[in-house]
Parts: C-alpha cells; sequence; structure tokens
C-alpha cells in the first residue's frame, strides 16, 4: 500500500488509489464476481481516470491464458437448410456483451458435430473454453461431452439442466415454464391441448417441457391424451406438418402448445390451411419469444426465456471454471408472454 503512482499508470497505481491489492486489481477488470460490485466499480471508474488499459500480452504471459473463448454454433439438417436455430443467433448479443465487460476476446464458429471441432480450440491453445449452442439431438452429441470432461477441456453448454449432466450446463426452468404453459391454456377453458416438439431422450428439453404440460393436465384431472403429441424438431415447415397430421387424424383438440415459437408458427399456417380459426378454434402458444412472435396473424402467445441472463451465465459460468472459482446458479427463470393467438 505504500507504493507511489508512477507516471505511466499500472495496476499497482489503481490498487493504491482503491485502497485494494494488486490482485484485487486484476480480478476485477477481469470481471471476476469474486469482487464486490461496489469495490470493482470503484476500481473501474479509477482506471477510466488513469486512462489504464490491460496488457493483454502481459497478462496472457502471466496465466498461460489467450483471454479469448470460443463460441461453437452447431448445424442442424432441416428441410430448407437454414442450419442454425434462430433462437441461439439472438443469445449472440447477450455472450458478446458480457464477453466484453470481462475483457475476453470472443471467437465465434459455426461447426457441423461430425468434425473435430473438439480439438480445434483450447488442445491448439487459441481459447480458454467453449460455449457450445445449438447442438441438435442429445444422443448424438454426448459422446464429445464425454471427450471433453476426459481430456480437461474447459466448457459449458445451453440445455436441459439436470443433476446427470455431463459437463456444465445453463438452461431454463423448462418443467415449470411447460406447467405454466399448461396452466395458462386450462385458464382459458381449453382441455384437450395438443403437443408439438421431440419429447425424449434427444431433446431433453422439450421433453420437460412436455412432462411440465402434463403435470398441469394432471393436476386438473385431465388424463394426456398420446393421440395429441408429435415429435418434431424446431423447424416451420415440421411444425406445420406435425399439425396437419393431427388435423387429419381426427381427434378433437381445441389448443396447442408447441415446443418452440417456429413450430407454433408452422402449426399456426397449417390450422388456417384447414380453415380453423386462431384462436376462435384452436389456442396456439410456443416457446422462446423470438422477433417472428409478435409478427405473426394473431401474435403469438409464448413463453420468454431470458437471453440476457442466460449469455452472462453462460460466459460467468466458463470463466468460474477457468478461474476455478466457484459457479454461479445454472438456470434461468422463464415468463409467459399473453398475446391473442390464445386470449383472442
Amino acid at each position: 500500500m505504500g507504493r507511489k503512482p508512477s507516471n505511466r499508470p499500472t495496476s499497482f497505481d489503481i490498487a493504491y488509489r482503491a485502497g485494494v491489492s494488486q490482485p484485487t486489481v486484476s480480478r476485477a477488470l477481469r470481471g471476476s464476481k469474486s469482487v464486490s460490485a461496489a469495490t470493482r466499480a470503484r476500481i473501474e471508474e479509477i482506471a477510466r481516470e488513469l486512462n489504464y488499459s490491460v496488457d493483454k500480452n502481459a497478462s496472457s504471459l502471466r496465466t498461460q491464458r489467450s483471454n479469448t473463448i470460443a463460441l461453437l454454433f452447431f448445424e442442424e439438417q432441416t428441410p430448407d437448410d437454414s442450419k442454425i436455430n434462430p433462437f441461439f443467433l439472438s443469445m449472440l448479443g447477450s455472450i458478446t456483451r458480457q464477453c466484453a465487460h470481462r475483457g475476453l476476446d470472443l471467437l465465434i464458429s459455426f461447426q457441423k458435430m461430425e468434425d473435430d471441432w473438439h480439438v480445434r480450440y483450447q488442445d491448439s491453445h487459441r481459447a480458454d473454453g467453449l460455449i457450445l449452442l445449438g447442438y441438435g439431438d442429445y444422443t448424438l452429441y454426448e459422446s464429445r461431452l464425454e471427450q471433453l470432461v476426459g481430456q480437461g477441456t474447459h466448457f459449458v453448454r445451453w440445455g436441459s439442466v439436470d443433476d446427470d449432466n455431463i459437463g456444465a450446463t445453463v438452461g431454463s426452468d423448462n418443467l415449470g415454464a411447460g406447467k405454466l404453459a399448461g396452466e395458462h391454456l386450462l385458464g382459458l377453458g381449453r382441455n384437450k391441448i395438443a403437443f408439438l416438439g421431440q419429447a425424449d431422450e434427444h431433446y431433453p428439453e422439450f421433453a420437460d417441457r412436455y412432462r411440465g404440460l402434463c403435470m398441469a393436465l394432471e393436476a386438473a384431472g385431465i388424463a394426456p391424451d398420446p393421440a395429441l403429441k408429435r415429435n418434431v424438431i424446431s423447424h416451420e415447415e415440421l411444425g406445420g406438418e406435425a399439425m396437419a397430421s393431427i388435423i387429419a387424424s381426427g381427434v378433437p383438440f381445441d389448443a396447442v402448445f408447441a415446443a418452440s415459437d417456429l413450430i407454433a408458427i408452422g402449426a399456426m399456417k397449417a390450422l388456417a390451411a384447414a380453415g380453423l380459426c386462431v384462436p376462435e378454434d384452436v389456442a396456439v402458444m410456443g416457446f422462446d419469444d423470438l422477433p417472428a412472435a409478435s409478427m405473426t396473424n394473431p401474435p403469438l402467445t409464448t413463453v420468454m426465456q431470458d437471453l440476457r441472463s442466460a449469455g452472462e451465465l453462460l460466459v460467468d459460468t466458463l470463466v468460474a471454471q477457468i478461474e476455478d472459482s466457484p459457479p454461479p446458479p445454472r438456470q434461468i427463470g422463464t415468463r409467459l408472454i399473453p398475446r391473442k393467438s390464445t386470449t383472442g
């Protein structure tokens, strides 16, 4: 603490003025949660006053870190070759902002599951860790996650938050959200609710949403009808085909809960093609609150996932691994966004 400020500002100068240790300054300027918000704000303010900037090259030499993380999007085969679910692209902004807040560089890459993406980044020291988004079928992805764990790779993925996950996972309360969706539709007097989404071990997030819906139905004394369930991945055209299949079956229904907005939008088009009105004949709701959800006709009721919190948690969870510090909470909340596709 007895060090006098030098002509060229250093982290020791900031420590002197802030009344803290130099390691505390270093942690604060990296955005570490181990430093209180008040102390971090004071240190950042002093750094700005001194026109201090972090020497990333020197920092990397000291820590043997690249101060870079890699965000990998995985392509999924779809009928229109769209490849990437727009929900994951919507998360990009919050991930980028949180990396900037922590002074980290971000590499963004689109990958195919069959490629050797797992050896291209941390092993080659291009990145200190990986964020994995949009991997599709979890059963095909599982063995790659086991490889990452086995080789000691730092990584975090977006997905279903279960106790038996391989590696670190951040995700929404899908079970609670599915129950919320069911309660919303039941509260509107709808009791023959169809579900569109691949609710099995291949897509555990969709499975949790369906289980939540079933919980709401059973609590109301209604047995879920297997004839009103169709397995479908998150894609508009496939959602329309799944909806058309239920319509053609002749099984009566008065509501649809789709596991994603893309599926719901396809379902609404199929209902319109069959001469059914939304919500008069069939109430429809989706999941994700994509920008397109508010622009459908009628606007789509949906469940919103907090994308800002999601991006922050993904980055913070990965940094906690890299720094060997306690991880933050791994689950974000959801919120029902009622619109005219259910409420009229």
